[in-house]
């Protein structure tokens, strides 16, 4: 467990120097991570420069008010889909006046999946004011291990919008 930790150590001091070279403020909506990357995003000296902070919004009532998803989206597409995920990610960017954020909404497991959204469906999506970009996942570990491929893959995805701003 401690390569994987340093391993997400590391992604997220690229995540942090990337966006401090960029100029770029950052924050997250996380609901199945539980505040896990803006967790990582923080253990990164210096991380206050670009990292303004992040919306945990596990419950629904919390993405409405505090992300401003639509209910209409909740309702035809579910908590764990990708729509779902860009507005939260858009609603994170909003809400914390930043300029690229991360969100990131799945079934973690044990419990809690069925056929069509089985345990370790996550989403994740970056927003900043270009647009934004989705990705879906299913991973097949337990709990833990889903959450913390979960926080990879959101560095990874901020990571990648980073880059394309250098280019």
């Amino acid at each position: 467990m401690e390569r994987v930790e340093e391993a997400l150590l590391e992604l997220a001091t690229q995540v942090i120097e990337r966006a401090r070279l960029a100029r770029l403020t950052i924050g997250t909506g996380e609901s199945c991570t539980g505040g896990l990357v803006g967790h990582l995003l923080t253990e990164v000296p210096g991380s206050s420069d670009v990292f303004r902070g992040g919306i945990i919004a596990y419950a629904d009532e919390v993405k409405v008010a505090r992300l401003g998803v639509p209910e209409a989206t909740l309702r035809s597409h579910g908590a764990v889909s990708a729509q779902t995920a860009v507005a939260m990610a858009e609603g994170a960017r909003h809400a914390l006046g930043v300029e690229l954020a991360v969100a990131v909404t799945g079934i973690a497991g044990p419990a809690g999946g069925s056929a069509d959204k089985p345990v370790g469906l996550t989403y994740l999506a970056v927003a900043d004011v270009i647009g934004h970009d989705v990705q879906r996942f299913h991973w097949t570990g337990d709990r833990h291990a889903n959450k913390l491929a979960s926080a990879q893959a959101a560095l990874d995805l901020l990571l990648t919008r980073l880059q394309r701003v250098d280019a």
